[in-house]
């Protein structure tokens, strides 16, 4: 007669099957950092960490609005736009990982969950329908602005506290990328014919 096998026992051979629903506490709360040996005092690096991850809140909506205002472009600069607005986005995604990784770098924590990011973010909400294009560029260059301000003055800061890191970040690619991106939506915004130019004289 064949063993009894133990009704405890599970049926499931070891590996073959995920470890699913599984759930656990929280190992590090949003705003703290830990001490790691970077040379950096924990109130620079708490600093830093504030103030990236404003700017990492800020840049993700503004990555959004780029999104959106690409996906609802229209107009005769329609296929300009379109593709620019979705050039800008994507460069906007890579600061988004710049800025988060500096962050976990100084063991804080990076903002990531949308609702959170709605909760603290600066840049005010837009209409849910679709705005003329003027209206839409211009709101992305104030969101460009908004960001700008407070990169440059966090940039000093952080300098001033030693952060060098944060400060290359912010001045290399935060605000590089940001004066760039507004010069190219400024230059849209120019009241140019786009076929003929008006002169005097004769043809």
């Amino acid at each position: 007669m064949a063993p009894h096998r133990s009704s405890t026992r599970s049926s499931r051979k070891a590996g073959s099957e995920p470890w699913v629903h599984t759930s656990g506490t929280e190992i590090q709360e949003f705003g703290t950092v830990r001490m790691f040996p970077l040379g950096l005092s924990f109130d620079a690096r708490m600093y830093s960490c504030q103030r990236l991850n404003q700017l990492l809140a800020d840049t993700q909506i503004l990555y959004s609005l780029y999104k959106k205002h690409h996906w609802l472009m229209r107009g005769p600069t329609f296929y300009q736009l379109h593709l620019l607005l979705d050039k800008h986005a994507g460069e906007q995604l890579e600061l988004v990982d710049l800025l988060a990784e500096r962050v976990q770098t100084l063991g804080g924590v990076a903002i990531g969950d949308p609702r959170l990011v709605a909760e603290i973010t600066v840049v005010p909400r837009p209409p849910d329908g679709v705005e003329e294009v003027p209206a839409m560029l211009s709101r992305l260059i104030q969101t460009h602005e908004t960001i700008l301000t407070a990169a440059h003055d966090a940039a000093a800061r952080a300098q001033e506290m030693g952060d060098d890191g944060t400060n290359d970040i912010l001045v290399s690619d935060v605000i590089r990328t940001g004066e760039l991106q507004t010069w190219f939506l400024i230059e849209h915004l120019v009241d140019t014919p786009l076929v003929e130019a008006p002169h005097n004289g004769h043809r």
